[in-house]
């Protein structure tokens, strides 16, 4: 089912123009990173769980069946949206620079750099966020939603062969902390695909937690959801982070921990054509999505073709003027003055748009518009600091899961934090949150690091409604690529009229003309990443536009794993799941 036939236009011929067969179903409906998270999903959707209940369920599984890309102690931006008031919340599931983390602290004691390891730790907001939804907006209990996690954590599952693979490559990282290596090359060598991978430590914390709930529980619902996070921020668990760091010379303290808590906040909006898109706040890339929606809504982009050169060049170059507003303005709002309103306003939209050439690629990230000044390029913009040419990123860390139940609730969870850049703390299984690798220390940059400052995160759910229903749940890994792949598939669906699946799974290109969102922030002036399935002629024609080309392969990871659940007029809940990576859609 398109969009086009959701409102009422042509439905374009069914015909197996996908790898993947539809998944409907009349209740419910998921879309995971890996089969197994979305199974735990289902599971409790089964049991009588909402959205919440079964989308918290999914994200704690990933941090065990995913945990090359995901930690339990390491980020969960969430969008939930409520289907009978229709409201929409956002937890930032990120957490903040300790108190001891400044610009110093990196000059003085790493020599201007944020190293890997426990210096780049942030207080690991996980936790904390799908305990807060499961509190605020669930049914069930820790105990319950983690049951399978802590199932796959203690008696082990076949590792996929994506997980395998990327392990593998990061054999020298892993070998650099004993508590790191004796779980990942157990034996001494990486996992093979297939073979049982058991985490014994990370059921046991799993464990712990929902046992501390259940000492509690006599007390109500929300004293054992209560118990189970006093007992990471403040228990067994938040004690030994803070013994590791205290001996390893990381910044993250005891008292870090047991003053954190996540933020609930309202998302941010834009309407394209009929429909409306809201994402997570500009803590978060989010709204690059939503500005570039925003550059694009006028243009007649289905005269243009799927999948045309000129089309995919269009969205790039809109693409670049939106991370050049990024890279000048999004950070932490409660520390930075975002101006948020101008960013995401349509006459600033209109100003930036006339930027766009159409017949040749800018060879560099452009300046920056001046939303406040009204003016399309910001005076005395002299481009990004200290960025360097040099080797690509190496941090392309995320999984994501999308849920909508039967009475038509939704969660939209993007889950993170890689477990190869920072050492696993012995005894609890916990690589934690390594998010400060998306810092700067440049004194002039909107996320430069600063105690108590979240850094701009890359991961960023987002939803879509139609007259104020839910359409459609959906997001993606990979990095500074989820806006863009995310972008593409949207535009797939609402201006194309393609399948959920057929749009998941369209060719797609990346633009990487910005400084990269992960320590050291490299920089790639003019270069575009382009899936060979495109075909030579139109990477010909990015060439003859200016676009300076490298070619991945017809099916490349790094082009994201985007999942989404689609809701027709009929209730019929459709869902897509990207073959790039590991990621499965079930339904009922």
């Amino acid at each position: 089912m398109s969009i086009d036939a959701i409102q009422g236009g042509p439905a374009r011929d069914p015909g197996p123009r996908a790898l993947r067969p539809a998944v409907m179903g009349t209740r419910h409906v998921v879309a995971a990173g890996h089969p197994l998270a979305a199974q735990a999903a289902m599971q409790i959707l089964e049991a009588g769980g909402n959205a919440v209940d079964a989308g918290c369920a999914a994200g704690i599984a990933l941090g065990v069946v995913h945990s090359d890309m995901v930690s339990f102690a390491g980020v969960a931006p969430i969008m939930i949206h409520l289907a009978r008031t229709r409201e929409v919340i956002t937890i930032d599931g990120v957490g903040p620079w300790p108190r001891t983390a400044t610009r110093d602290y990196f000059h003085e004691r790493w020599g201007g750099e944020i190293p890997e390891g426990v210096a780049r730790t942030v207080i690991p907001a996980a936790p904390d966020a799908w305990l807060t939804a499961l509190e605020r907006f669930g049914t069930m209990s820790f105990g319950e939603v983690a049951a399978a996690a802590i199932r796959f954590a203690r008696e082990g599952f076949p590792l996929s062969e994506f997980s395998a693979r990327i392990i593998g490559a990061h054999e020298a990282d892993y070998r650099r902390w004993p508590g790191s290596a004796a779980i990942y090359l157990a034996g001494g060598r990486p996992p093979a695909p297939g073979e049982r991978f058991v985490q014994a430590d990370l059921g046991r914390t799993l464990q712990y937690l929902a046992d501390e709930e259940r000492a509690a529980a006599a007390r109500g619902r929300a004293a054992g959801l209560q118990a189970a996070r006093e007992a990471f921020y403040r228990g067994d668990v938040a004690r030994a982070i803070a013994h590791y760091h205290a001996e390893h010379g990381g910044p993250l303290t005891l008292e870090d921990l047991a003053g954190y808590r996540v933020s609930l906040e309202p998302p941010c909006r834009t309407a394209f054509r009929d429909l409306e898109v809201a994402s997570c706040g500009f803590f978060c890339q989010g709204p690059v999505l939503l500005q570039t929606l925003n550059l694009l809504e006028p243009i007649d982009l289905a005269a243009l073709g799927p999948g045309s050169p000129r089309y995919l060049h269009l969205l790039v170059e809109a693409l670049k003027l939106v991370y050049a507003d990024r890279e000048a303005y999004y950070g932490d709002p409660r520390v930075v003055p975002v101006p948020s309103q101008g960013l995401l306003s349509k006459p600033y939209a209109d100003l930036r748009r006339s930027l766009l050439d159409p017949e040749k690629a800018c060879p560099e990230m452009p300046s920056p518009g001046d939303p406040a000044g009204g003016r399309a390029v910001r005076e005395g913009w002299s481009g990004p600091v200290g960025a360097s040419t040099t080797g690509p990123s190496r941090y392309l860390d995320t999984s994501y899961v999308a849920v909508v139940d039967a009475e038509g609730n939704a969660f939209s969870a993007t889950p993170s934090d890689f477990s190869s850049d920072t050492p696993v703390i012995p005894g609890t299984g916990l690589a934690v949150s390594s998010r400060g690798s998306q810092g700067w220390l440049d004194p002039g940059h909107p996320s430069v690091v600063a105690p108590g400052k979240r850094p701009r995160l890359t991961p960023n759910p987002a939803m879509a409604f139609r007259d104020g229903r839910l359409l459609m749940a959906f997001g993606t890994p990979g990095g500074d690529v989820q806006c863009q792949a995310m972008l593409q598939t949207f535009l797939n669906l609402a201006v194309f009229g393609m399948p959920p699946q057929e749009a998941v799974e369209a060719p797609r290109v990346a633009t990487v003309s910005f400084p990269d969102s992960f320590w050291p922030h490299r920089y790639f002036p003019g270069h575009l990443n382009a899936e060979a399935r495109l075909g030579a002629r139109a990477l010909a024609e990015f060439e003859r536009l200016g676009h300076r080309v490298a070619v991945w392969p017809e099916w490349e990871w790094r082009a994201g794993a985007v999942c989404l659940v689609m809701v027709d007029p009929a209730g019929v809940r459709h869902g897509a799941a990207d073959p790039r990576r590991a990621s499965y859609a079930v339904g009922w």
